[in-house]
């Protein structure tokens, strides 16, 4: 029995290790034998806790997102703070995140471009908590007078969409430009102005 085949055999493990499988192989050679021969197990027993290939895929999909959903879910429900000032921090969060997401591991970040087109309902559901927790910021900001929205969901989507070019893996080539920096300053303070009461 191999070190590895020694640990329980948990999702989280089988998640960890198709993220390495899939950083070697690619989305379109990886396969669960990878994945199981990987673990030291048989596939049948990566299977008993993800019953397809692509149920598998979907959970690391969701896994990768989820990564950049906790540090947003925090400045969204921090209680400090004006609502403008945390709406810029959550931008700025997320900016970074996907930023670090495309820069350091860049391999792993085209692998997860791939099964992001794959998993359309993982990342619908992912896009659906970023525009909540937007939505949670706006409309505190309206209670407290600091921001004027009449439609706080759809200013969230506005803000979303707004910001796009700075969090949709399409422009991920632009984001190493020297300037993005500035770029992304001027557009999200002209959103958070365009809020303001």
């Amino acid at each position: 029995m191999s070190p590895a085949a020694a640990e329980p055999l948990t999702p989280e493990r089988i998640l960890e290790t198709t993220e390495e499988v899939l950083r070697r192989y690619g989305p379109a050679k990886a396969t669960v034998v990878d994945v199981a021969r990987a673990l030291g197990v048989s596939h049948g027993s990566v299977y008993r806790h993800f019953p397809s290939k692509a149920a598998l895929r979907e959970a690391v999909t969701e896994r990768w997102l989820g990564k950049t959903v906790g540090r947003l879910e925090e400045i969204a429900s921090d209680g400090a703070g004006s609502a403008p000032s945390k709406l810029e921090a959550w931008l700025e969060a997320l900016f970074d995140a996907k930023r670090h997401k495309a820069g350091d591991d860049p391999e792993l970040f085209a692998t997860y471009t791939v099964l992001l087109a794959e998993n359309s309902g993982v990342v619908e559901a992912h896009l659906a908590e970023l525009v909540e927790q937007l939505g949670r910021i706006i409309a505190e900001g309206v209670e407290a007078g600091s921001l004027d929205v009449a439609d706080v969901p759809a200013a969230a989507r506005a803000v979303f969409d707004a910001t796009g070019r700075f969090h949709d893996p399409q422009y991920a080539a632009e984001w190493t430009s020297p300037t993005i920096g500035r770029e992304f300053e001027a557009v999200t303070s002209l959103v958070i102005r365009g809020l303001r009461a």
